[in-house]
């Protein structure tokens, strides 16, 4: 075959037009071989001979797209120095853009053999290993244009690109599970209906299947286990392995920009699959494995380990950080995704021992012109030392915020001593992000994740429910701060039914009325059930599949009533904090922002928020006290609001306040359906709100027709489902 020296950047396979450069980073490589395979499994290799600034290097303009290959490092191999090279394993491409196949876990991947760490094992892996596939870039976009949402007007969608689909009964069979399955109108058409503006996938990196789980017959389902950062995992193609996965991935991305709907990917630059010392040799560790992982200082046979999976990678490296980066900027410029939730991010601070904001990773994002401006999302802990680190990532970051969740779910169920960090969490978390100048937007609201309860299991189990797993219930988080509404699991008792029904709701309500950026895991809006599996991580199954043949309608369309109200009024959107101070526009008594209400209908006494028994809150929001100017540079102004939040077992009698904070009220939702189409609240009067639910009141306005028909849609959707079905499990 006919090769010419090529270049040494960009790193990868890289098809022209007329051949492809082949490029691969290795400071301790004495040689590295390029290996082609046909379809048959034949291998033929090219030693490179072009070495510089460690990248080896060739140009081969025979070979095109479709094209699978790996690479062959020969170099020291001295575990105790951290060196693990051995050219009888074929390696894959760190920066390779496609995958076929999957990995065998046959012994001839390991560097060792089974039952003596310290041997060598000198078998070929190929034949059990993927490969690398050579990937046509070229694709018409057809003038795709990213949506751009503002965070304050965003709405994230959390999803599994099988879990959403794999049941869906209008997809096609042959793109169930699939890119091509996201990208159906149908599923589109769902995301539209909630008013999300973007879906945050789940792993789509090529990840690897333990042998531990297969050998379970179960299998990696969240794909937490990534070996290649580049390329869009190839089981979840409906077109096939051999690079296609590349083309169905953009169009899947460009279907969803038309809809206006942004793609955010869950993202793992803390670890690989290779594990730890006792895992298979794929990739790094036989490329460089010193460059690519943190070692331990005092033995280098060993990893550290900050992720609870084997190994951490070694963002201290600048080679492991332009991996990184050279990923990140692929995504967006050649994917044209929108963003990245970072998994356990606080691993990528870790440029020594201390988790450190200011590391070089940060630094790197900071003044890159690309990735700086996506959305980034961290999951702002990891198992380390001081690894929490809510509230503490840098200025253009924002954040899961797990303090919401946790406090959000506590109110609810009815905790003592609540209503001071619940006020905290529901208006933006400013004790949080304000400090740093950040904005409500830096908290990613949510009350349920892939990771946990499903919101329907939240209200219907005390306990985890993990036998399925087979690790005897020990796996999953014991402490899920949930309550059953006094059956554990399935019951056909109409009341426990029609509790938890409002307890759904109460929470939807209360997220997408938060300020901060609200996420809604998958399915939570149609009632699904993991059967109180709170660690699906393995279940590649029913279990975790949306079952949208027994879908709950009426919660997915109080979901999708609740974030149309959400969008049309920027109350529950601000960019900015409460201050507390007074705002004059017009005539009329000045009026605070944010007043917090007490049941009498007066503001809020630091006594009031020390009350241990107190399970419910009002609150004032102002429209006239958002302090902003919209695209155009106009005022933005809006409706003022009313909000009553009841976590106690009984019905309380709130007194609506005085006619300055407005004459009159609607009620536009009520979790408990006792207002549908009620007549007009006046100031001073009383309002009862049911017992555990929550309702929203909104300034009528005289001069308009009252519209009655949020109220009652909502209203009449709170208590449908029991009602529907009284005998039936949730």
């Amino acid at each position: 075959m006919e090769v010419w020296p090529g270049d040494a950047y960009p790193l990868g396979a890289t098809y022209d037009g007329n051949g492809t450069n082949f490029a691969l980073y290795s400071e301790v490589a004495d040689s590295v071989t390029l290996c082609l395979f046909d379809e048959d499994g034949n291998e033929e290799q090219i030693r490179l001979s072009e070495v510089d600034g460690y990248v080896w290097h060739c140009y081969l303009p025979q070979v095109m797209p479709g094209q699978k290959y790996g690479f062959r490092v020969d170099g020291p191999n001295d575990p105790e120095n951290g060196n693990r090279c051995n050219p009888n394993k074929l390696l894959l491409d760190p920066y390779a853009k496609a995958v076929a196949g999957e990995i065998d876990w046959d012994q001839a991947l390991f560097g060792y053999n089974f039952g003596d760490e310290n041997s060598r094992n000198d078998e070929d892996s190929a034949p059990h290993m993927m490969m690398g596939v050579v990937i046509n870039p070229f694709f018409d976009w057809d003038g795709d244009r990213k949506p751009k949402t503002p965070y304050h007007q965003s709405v994230i969608y959390e999803a599994h690109v099988k879990g959403l689909t794999e049941l869906h009964p209008d997809v096609p069979e042959e793109q169930r599970g699939t890119y091509a399955g996201v990208a159906h109108p149908s599923v589109i058409a769902h995301l539209q209906k909630l008013g999300i503006t973007a879906i945050e996938l789940m792993p789509v990196h090529q990840f690897v299947n333990d042998s531990t789980l297969q050998e379970k017959g179960l299998s990696n389902y969240w794909g937490y286990n990534t070996i290649g950062f580049f390329a869009p995992h190839n089981v979840y193609s409906a077109t096939g392995d051999h690079g296609q996965q590349v083309q169905e991935f953009k169009a899947m991305v460009r279907a969803l920009h038309l809809a206006g709907i942004e793609v955010i990917l869950d993202v793992v630059y803390n670890h690989t699959a290779e594990g730890n010392h006792l895992g298979p040799t794929l990739s790094f560790r036989g490329i460089d494995n010193a460059s690519y992982y943190r070692l331990v200082d005092d033995d280098k046979r060993y990893y550290m380990d900050y992720t609870g999976t084997g190994n951490s990678l070694n963002v201290g490296n600048p080679h492991s950080l332009q991996l990184i980066m050279d990923s990140l900027r692929y995504w967006v410029t050649e994917m044209h995704v929108d963003g990245f939730r970072f998994d356990l991010a606080s691993t990528l601070a870790r440029e020594f021992y201390d988790v450190d904001k200011l590391s070089t990773f940060f630094e790197l994002v900071q003044q890159d012109p690309v990735v700086s401006q996506v959305k980034l999302i961290a999951e702002p802990w990891d198992i380390g030392p001081g690894g929490y680190q809510v509230g503490n990532f840098p200025p253009q970051w924002t954040e899961w915020n797990g303090k919401y969740r946790d406090t959000v779910r506590d109110f609810w169920r009815g905790e003592p001593s609540t209503l001071g960090e619940f006020a905290s969490r529901i208006t933006g978390s400013a004790d949080l992000y304000e400090s740093s100048a950040r904005r409500p937007v830096a908290s990613i609201n949510f009350v349920t994740a892939h990771d946990g309860f499903t919101l329907q299991d939240l209200v219907s189990y005390n306990e985890k429910h993990n036998e399925a797993n087979g690790e005897d219930n020990n796996d999953g988080e014991s402490h899920n701060r949930s309550w059953n509404c006094g059956a554990e699991g399935p019951t056909d008792d109409p009341n426990v039914l029609s509790l938890r029904a409002r307890q759904q709701r109460n929470f939807l309500a209360t997220l997408l009325l938060s300020q901060g950026v609200p996420m809604i895991a998958h399915g939570d809006e149609l009632g699904r059930t993991q059967q109180g599996n709170n660690n699906t991580y393995a279940q590649d199954s029913e279990l975790s599949w949306i079952n949208w043949d027994s879908m709950d309608a009426p919660l997915m369309e109080f979901t999708a009533a609740v974030n149309t109200l959400r969008a049309e009024h920027p109350t529950f959107r601000r960019r900015r904090f409460f201050d507390g101070r007074p705002v004059r526009r017009g005539e009329g008594e000045a009026l605070p922002d944010i007043v917090w209400l007490t049941e009498d209908g007066t503001p809020m006494s630091p006594d009031d928020w020390d009350t241990p028994v107190s399970r419910s809150l009002g609150v004032f929001l102002n429209g006239q006290g958002i302090r902003g100017k919209d695209a155009r540079g106009q005022r933005i102004t809006d409706a003022n609001f009313l909000l009553y939040f009841n976590a106690h077992d009984e019905a309380v009698k709130v007194t609506v306040p005085a006619k300055e904070y407005a004459p009159m009220w609607d009620v536009v939702i009520d979790t408990a359906g006792e207002y549908a189409d009620a007549d007009p609240v006046p100031a001073d009067s009383q309002l009862s709100v049911a017992a555990k639910s929550m309702a929203v009141l909104r300034a009528h306005a005289e001069e308009e027709e009252h519209d009655h028909s949020v109220a009652a849609s909502l209203a009449a959707l709170a208590g449908s489902k029991a009602q529907q079905n009284p005998g039936t499990a949730e």
